[in-house]
């Protein structure tokens, strides 16, 4: 019942912070601004940030008696891959050496580390013992759902790809991304981050999947929205808004 609670309010979080966040850019990236207070290298705060999900989510996993189910595995692999990327291979990637405020870094280890209670916490602890029988890795929901993670992934890291390779070393002017997914939105990268979030609730079959989605579309789209906004003002005339959408191609 604790869970649940856990979850219900995790939930109703994200809808505020929905909200909020069409009023208030998240003072990183393209919208940095000293207000934020200190701030460090961004390749140091993206590892900072997103480390401790992936240290925690191996703790909760390690100290389970559920450690050796496989079915319970596989979901942890699937987990880890994406946080082994995002942790120690997306930061050693970044091109350029904008800043991170340590208060934006701080509320990401902050839901970070919730998250990986809650999904940690539903597949090791909550969940029923035979929640994932065995044949659960030749169901439906998990290939539908794998596949789907898998898609996002490879959005994701193309796309983040295409954004870095925008500019050629001491060129300092702003490029519209092209190609991959960006044909249909121009937030790609966050496309990407949603469909393998939407894909791991739907292998877990779990409401603490469906709240990490939710989540990732709070968190995602009102930055979508205002990175749209930021390029029909940098690049008038440049965007089809006809064909690109924000987040989500030909709906949002």
């Amino acid at each position: 019942m604790m869970f649940h609670w856990f979850l219900t309010i995790m939930a109703l979080v994200a809808v505020v912070v929905f909200i909020c966040l069409f009023f208030v850019d998240a003072g990183y990236g393209k919208f940095y601004n000293a207000k934020w207070g200190p701030s460090v290298d961004n390749h140091l705060g993206w590892f900072l940030m997103e480390s401790p999900v992936f240290v925690a989510m191996l703790l909760l996993w390690w100290f389970s008696d559920r450690r050796a189910d496989f079915v319970r595995l596989a979901f942890l692999i699937l987990f880890e891959t994406h946080y082994f990327h995002r942790s120690f291979i997306y930061p050693l990637k970044l091109s350029g050496h904008s800043r991170m405020p340590l208060s934006i870094i701080l509320m990401g280890v902050l839901f970070n580390t919730l998250n990986a209670f809650m999904q940690g916490g539903w597949i090791f602890y909550v969940s029923p013992l035979d929640y994932y029988p065995s044949d659960w890795l030749y169901s439906i929901p998990f290939w539908a759902g794998t596949a789907l993670f898998l898609t996002g992934m490879f959005v994701n890291i193309q796309s983040d790809s295409i954004i870095r390779h925008l500019r050629k070393p001491g060129d300092t002017a702003h490029y519209l991304p092209r190609g991959g997914m960006f044909r249909y939105v121009t937030s790609a990268n966050y496309l990407g981050e949603f469909l393998e979030w939407v894909g791991f609730a739907i292998l877990t079959w779990s409401w603490a999947g469906a709240v990490f989605a939710l989540w990732t579309f709070a968190n995602l789209a009102p930055r979508a929205a205002r990175i749209y906004d930021y390029y029909l003002r940098e690049f008038p005339g440049q965007l089809d808004t006809a064909k690109v959408k924000r987040m989500i191609p030909f709906i949002y």
